[in-house]
Order: C-alpha cells, then structure tokens, then sequence
C-alpha cells in the first residue's frame, strides 16, 4: 500500500467513527451499535475531517499513476463536499431521499438479523432514534436562525413520511416490522424481545413527534419556493456529477435527447401494436395479464431469478464476474420512502451481499414490459456489476475509490447499461425495448425539468400547449407524466424528489453522456483493436470518478 492508499484507508477509519450511518452503508464493521450525529457540531466535525484530509493529499508524495488517479479523485470529491458545507446545504439538508431523517430509518436495512448478536446491536442503535432525531432538529432550527431552511414542499412531504413510518397513517410502524422479523426468527430470548419492542415504541414516537416537529415549527418558516437559482443549482450539480456544466447547453441536449427516444417509442409502439401510439401500446403492456405478475412475494422471487440469470448470461462473454459478485439479494422496500427502485452495495467482506430494492406502493400486480431495464439498471450489468467490482478490487484501488464515487459516475454506468443489454442483444422484445426506451425518456425528461424548473427557464415555444411559459413544478409533474409514460404517484414522487435534491436528476443522463463519448473515442482511437469487454474492465480497473477527471483518465486509456 502506498502512502495515498494509507491515507485514504485512514480517512475511511475516521469517517466511520464519526458517521456509524455511513460505516453500515459502506459495509464497515465495528459501528452499527451507533447512530451518526446530525447536529451542527457533528455536521462540523465531518468538514473538519474533510479540511485534514485535504491538506494531508496536498503533502503526500504520489508514487505511480493509480496513485495519482486516487489522489485526484477523493480531493475533487472532498472538495466537492466541502463546497457544499460551506454553502450551508445542511443546515437547509431536508428531502424525501437522501437527506438525514431517511438515514435514520434506512440505516436499519442493511443491518444483519440472523443472531441473537445481531438484534442486541439493532436494539441498541433503535434505542439512540429518539436522540438522532434531535440532534438533526437541532440543524434544522440552526438553519431557521441562519435564514437557510429547506423548501416547504419538502417539509410536507418529510411530515408524511414520519407519519408512515411511525403508523400515524394506520398502517405498522416501521419499527414494529423489525419486532416482527425478530419473532419469525425463533430466537428465544425474551431479554432482547422486551428491549427491542420498547426502543421500537420509543423510536416510532420519535418520528411521529418529528413529524409534527416539521408541521407545526418548520413548515411556518420553510422556503415557499422550490427552485434554488443558478448558482446554488451549480454547486449541487458539481457536487452530483464531478463536472463544471454549461446549464443552458445541457437544458437544450436534454431537449434534444427526449426528441430522439419519443421518436424511437413510437417506432417500438408500431411493432407491439401496428398502427398504434406510445401511449396506447403503454395501456396494452399495463393492462394484459399475460405480460404481468400477480403478487409481491411472486414478483420479488421473479426479480431474483432475473438476477440471477443475467448474471449467469454474461460471466465469462460480456464480463468477468468474480465469484462473491456474482451474489445479489432482491428485496421488497419498506412503505414512505420515494417510489424508485434503488441499490444497496456489498459490505467489504462480501459477508452482506449487494440488494436491489422495489417499492410497490401499495401494487401486488406488476406489468414486466418496464421492470426488465430497470434490474439492469439496478443489478447486472447495472449498480450491482460497478459497485461490487470497485469493492472487489482492493489490491488496486483505494478505500476511498472502493466507498465512493459521484452520482453522475454511478448512475451514469447504470443507465448507459440499460441501452448495452440492448446492444447485446437482450431486449429483442419490443415490450423490453420500449421499457428501456421509457427509463431513456424519463433520464431525457429529468435533464429538462431538474435544469427548468430550478433554474425557472422557458419552455421551448416548439412545446404547443405549454411553450413560452417558465416552468413551474406544477408544468413539471404534468410534463413528467405525459412525457415518461410512468404512472401518476410515481412521477408525483419523482417531482418532489427532484425539487429536494437539484442536480442529482441530471446525473443520469449526463453521466450516460460521457460513458458513451468516451467509449466512441476509444472506438476512433484504437479502431479495429477495440475490445468492449476489455474496454469495460479497463474503465473499471481506473475505480470511480468525476465526470470531468472520467473524460480525462479515459482519453488517456489504450
């Protein structure tokens, strides 16, 4: 190990000390006994961790070029970071997804359950909800001190999820799930039973008073407005994507991107139905029994056998899976969160496997025309293939490579996967195709709304009904609807989450971007000698990045 790889190894030990929440994410033994500090003081903490470390890279002597590569890599992002602290973004830091009051919830995901061991540690960090919960209202009345409080439809949003989660709805408690787990385990000790039901009565109190901490205290002074202007919009993408973006270049591709898929759809729509629209083939594919599965539990084990079986079809042809990637769990996700299926990643030790999770909402019947790409999206070749491969190289990458990456990196290589199985030859069914066609269309829509209705752009007088207006998140969740073919309370969902988290939407497809250019310049490059399963495992080997450093490190490839 190198002097960079020390280092980075150091900081992943520090970090974990300090945020046990992302210790457990990250698969870091040895803290999910703790929850992570959501005050000011632990939110300062963390930037002085940030401030150490960055200095430390500055001084520390690069040894060859993986050195280099890591060395530039987690000061961007630490910089990145940073940036973000100082713009005061935690103290305003409330969202549907990704914020603190859902780490506080989800941390209890991805904690083992199968010994008595595991539930004393469950129990123990169950106990410490009411606290974590305190500690980040702190923040929040910090930032009402400071002028910088969160938007007011995140706030209402935040409210109902508390409510879900503590049962205020009607529906169980979310804690009270985790007794339920703890009894179908058969583990008989009462000991633990007791504490463990009275940490989930305190913990589900806890969330129900938060909620009405945000109802009653912050809803009252919360921002009106969603967009958050240019310049805060900059910063927020930087953070996502490791990019410097041209906003208005980016709107107008966005534009054009969304052209080109719909375009295609009704190509696609004209082979599953002759003769008929986008939308009227969507109702065909949604409403035919025959190209849909009946039951949660029956369309979780076909999610798993989907997995399973894409993994098995591409080892060995497309890609080298090693044997402990080649493991991934299907899970269904607890109600409240938002409505998009999302990825958890291996521990270090490949001990806990890497778990794509789906949301039903509420559904027990799911049509399968769109859910195909999207378990590329999510497993193989998708989140599950990059994120377990970057942890499984430990003799090459750092800890910090192995742990992190932007979402424009990661995102980016999930959805650029989603068109390669179409490319290999995996969506020959055009009701496959369409769906990929329709998760290519909700990216392009994404780019378009995120950028329009932050930066309160116009809509293209090209648009009959709605151009020459400036978007508003009202045209956003209309044109979402419209436009994706998703349905009703997921665009709704997919709308908020983009108001609470600018710059995260685009990433996507601006990521996606750059995975293509920089594969058709390899293409120019090395012409006939271009390899795609060995260009994939060299743009692996480099570990994530920004999509600046990609476009760099990439050019330099081969």
């Amino acid at each position: 190990m190198t002097a960079i790889g020390d280092l980075a190894s150091q900081y992943i030990d520090e970090l974990a000390d300090l945020s046990p929440n992302a210790a457990t994410a990250m698969g870091v033994p040895g803290h999910d006994h703790r929850i992570t500090d959501f005050s000011p003081e632990g939110f300062d903490r963390l930037q002085d961790l940030r401030r150490r470390y960055l200095a430390a890279l500055t001084r520390t002597p690069v040894e060859h070029e993986r050195d280099r590569v890591a060395r530039d890599m987690m000061s961007e992002s630490l910089a990145n970071q940073s940036e973000s602290y100082d713009a005061g973004d935690h103290f305003r830091g409330l969202s549907i997804l990704g914020s603190p009051l859902q780490s506080i919830r989800s941390v209890f995901d991805s904690m083992p359950k199968a010994t008595a061991s595991d539930w004393e540690t469950i129990t123990t960090r169950l106990e410490q909800v009411p606290t974590a919960l305190d500690r980040f209202r702190e923040t929040l009345v910090a930032g009402v001190e400071r002028g910088l409080v969160p938007a007011l439809r995140q706030v209402e949003e935040c409210a109902k999820q508390c409510d879900t989660w503590s049962g205020a709805t009607g529906g169980a408690p979310f804690f009270q799930t985790l007794v339920d787990t703890h009894e179908a385990t058969g583990l008989d000790d009462k000991a633990i039973a007791t504490g463990l039901r009275s940490a989930a009565d305190s913990g589900s109190a806890a969330f129900a008073d938060f909620g009405n901490f945000l109802r009653n205290t912050l809803a009252p002074v919360a921002n009106p407005k969603d967009a958050v202007g240019p310049d805060r919009y900059l910063v927020e993408a930087r953070g996502f994507t490791g990019a410097t973006l041209d906003l208005e270049e980016t709107y107008r591709w966005g534009w054009e991107q969304l052209y080109e898929v719909e375009e295609e759809m009704r190509a696609t729509a004209d082979r599953i139905q002759p003769g008929a629209s986008i939308s009227e083939a969507v109702s065909l594919l949604e409403s035919d029994p025959a190209r849909a599965i009946e039951g949660v539990e029956r369309f979780r084990g076909w999610m798993q056998d989907f997995q399973d079986r894409a993994i098995a079809e591409l080892n060995g042809k497309h890609f080298d899976i090693p044997e402990p990637i080649q493991r991934i769990e299907a899970m269904i996700a607890p109600p409240g969160g938002a409505l998009a299926m999302y990825y958890t990643g291996p521990s270090e030790d490949f001990s806990r496997p890497g778990r794509t999770w789906y949301p039903t909402g509420g559904k027990t019947r799911f049509p399968l025309w769109g859910e195909v790409s999207i378990a590329y999206h999510e497993g193989v070749p998708g989140h599950h293939l990059e994120r377990a491969s970057v942890k499984y190289q430990a003799e090459t990458l750092t800890r910090y490579q192995r742990m992190f990456g932007t979402s424009g990196y990661i995102e980016g290589w999930a959805l650029y996967a989603e068109r390669l199985m179409a490319e290999l030859g995996f969506l020959e069914n055009p009701d496959y195709y369409l769906g990929m066609l329709r998760a290519q269309a909700l990216r392009s829509v994404r780019v378009v709304v995120d950028i329009g209705m932050h930066l309160e752009l116009e809509i293209p007088r090209s648009e009959k009904e709605i151009g020459g207006q400036p978007w508003t998140p009202e045209l956003g969740h209309a044109f979402t609807r419209d436009r994706s073919q998703f349905p009703p309370d997921f665009t709704a969902s997919e709308v908020t989450r983009y108001l609470g988290l600018p710059g995260q939407a685009i990433s996507y497809k601006v990521g996606e971007r750059v995975w293509l250019e920089s594969r058709s310049l390899a293409k120019q490059r090395l012409g006939a000698a271009f390899d795609l399963k060995q260009w994939h495992a060299e743009a692996f080997r480099l570990g994530p990045m920004g999509l600046d450093q990609m476009k760099r490190e990439m050019a330099r490839q081969g």
